[in-house]
């Protein structure tokens, strides 16, 4: 990933712009380079202006390499169909778990199953709160705050590995989120619909894990049709 050196600006050409993206400079390249950026975007004009009166960004950061988590939903669903993962409803998926040692993996944030979850779910986030403060990082929280989010999200990096010391390759998994997700073809849907769980048993299967499953209608649906649940704080009792 590139990162930001330097912007800078003609010592000729005077604006307001201009003492404050030097200021920004001095202090914090990252902030830098985002208040430089918004600001050229804001019109044709003034990147016009900006460009010809001696605006130069040397190098500005850059989104990284798509990661598998980012592949496009056809070749996930092609690939967990080609590995035969299976949906479960909820009813199945609490029978298999009772009778077939299955264990559900919640991909939800810890916060979200720390409030309720499955008993004897194991929690791993494939989502976690930004952490970093690149350049890019910076860049999209900004893009998370101007939707009006402030807690943005990005891949979890260890994902993989977390699952690996909690479950080996065969064990029997049936991947949950909220919402579920579902590989089902309908009319307005004729691919399904993409979710965290579905993102999550792709990159499980990528990695050799070969006894997948898919929860149906997703947590929601748990506990909609009122089946067994428990909060971290229960549990520790």
């Amino acid at each position: 990933m590139a990162s930001l050196t330097s912007i800078t600006l003609n010592p000729s050409y005077s604006s307001p712009l201009g003492s404050l993206a030097s200021k920004h400079c001095q202090h914090n390249q990252n902030s830098c380079w985002l208040t430089a950026v918004g600001s050229v975007r804001s019109s044709s004009s003034t990147r016009q202006r900006f460009s010809s009166q001696g605006l130069r960004i040397r190098s500005a950061a850059t989104k990284q390499a798509k990661t598998p988590a980012e592949e496009d939903w056809k070749t996930k669903r092609e690939l967990l169909l080609q590995k035969k993962v299976r949906s479960v409803d909820v009813k199945e998926a609490l029978r298999l778990q009772k009778e077939n040692n299955f264990v559900i993996l919640d991909v939800r944030p810890e916060a979200e199953f720390k409030e309720a979850h499955p008993p004897g779910a194991i929690n791993v986030q494939i989502y976690r709160l930004i952490k970093e403060w690149t350049a890019w990082d910076i860049a999209r929280r900004a893009a998370f705050a101007f939707f009006g989010i402030f807690a943005g999200t990005e891949e979890n990096p260890d994902f993989i590995s977390s699952v690996g010391s909690q479950l080996d390759k065969k064990a029997k998994i049936i991947v949950a989120c909220a919402s579920g997700g579902t590989m089902r073809p309908t009319q307005n849907l004729p691919e399904g619909q993409q979710s965290r769980s579905l993102i999550a048993a792709y990159l499980l299967v990528l990695n050799g894990y070969t006894n997948v499953f898919h929860l149906e209608g997703g947590l929601y649906e748990w506990f909609k049709e009122g089946l067994p649940s428990v909060a971290e704080e229960e549990e520790e009792e």
